[in-house]
């Protein structure tokens, strides 16, 4: 947000608060305990329902070698081929799921498994354009659509439990990872390796961890170990 590195409390832009100054240093400080997959949002974009981070971004891909997922703004295919084209791994779209899903169904055919799909939602129901708007769709409807069409990634976010280190809304993501074919990956409220270990025992594919390793409540290096071998 704003060219820095920021966590939000339950997607309230006015909790922005800055937790790392220079993103291309930050993400090479994640490669070299071992990150393989960086997850960005462009917040901005977010709410300007366009890419508004997108120097920056291209900095950090240049500067690391981890696969990066991108989300935040993107609500065209000439986005989605840009940042693809540039070396994104993974697209990631939220809005467009609800409000244009025939975006999301034309990139899944053309890309495949480099489309991901964020599914918001509070109190069980989705949330668009930055979560500021609220829609009547309920997450695991959505999560089906979505599964229906061809999408092969879900990030899952319980936006009450984001950015708060009170732990992942671990039932809806149980009954979501049920309800879909999809790999399902937890995001929002991861606060400890106690939390990675649940997921994983809950089967979940993967697990976003953001406030967590900034406030060093869960060490990235471990968490990595954990996943990796099953132990610390």
């Amino acid at each position: 947000m704003n060219g820095c590195c920021v966590r939000l409390v339950r997607g309230d832009y006015d909790t922005a608060s800055p937790v790392a100054n220079d993103a291309v240093h930050t993400a090479k400080e994640f490669e070299r305990v071992g990150a393989k997959w960086l997850h960005i949002v462009d917040l901005n974009g977010a709410i300007a329902m366009e890419p508004v981070n997108t120097d920056l971004i291209l900095k950090i891909i240049k500067g690391c070698g981890m696969q990066i997922e991108i989300g935040g703004g993107i609500r065209e295919m000439k986005n989605i081929d840009s940042y693809l084209s540039e070396g994104v791994s993974r697209v990631i779209l939220g809005s467009a799921a609800i409000n244009n899903p025939q975006l999301v169904k034309e990139a899944v055919k053309k890309y495949g498994d480099k489309i991901a799909v964020g599914i918001d939602a509070n109190e069980g129901m989705v949330a668009a354009e930055g979560w500021t708007q609220m829609s009547s769709v309920n997450y695991l409807e959505l999560g089906k659509r979505m599964d229906a069409i061809g999408v092969q990634y879900i990030i899952f976010t319980d936006i009450s439990r984001d950015g708060t280190l009170s732990g992942p809304n671990f039932t809806q993501l149980d009954l979501l990872n049920r309800a879909v074919s999809c790999n399902v990956i937890a995001s929002g409220g991861v606060s400890s390796l106690k939390d990675i270990v649940t997921l994983a025992d809950l089967q979940l594919y993967g697990a976003i961890c953001g406030k967590a390793i900034y406030s060093g409540s869960l060490s990235l290096s471990q968490a990595i170990a954990l996943c990796q071998t099953g132990k610390v």
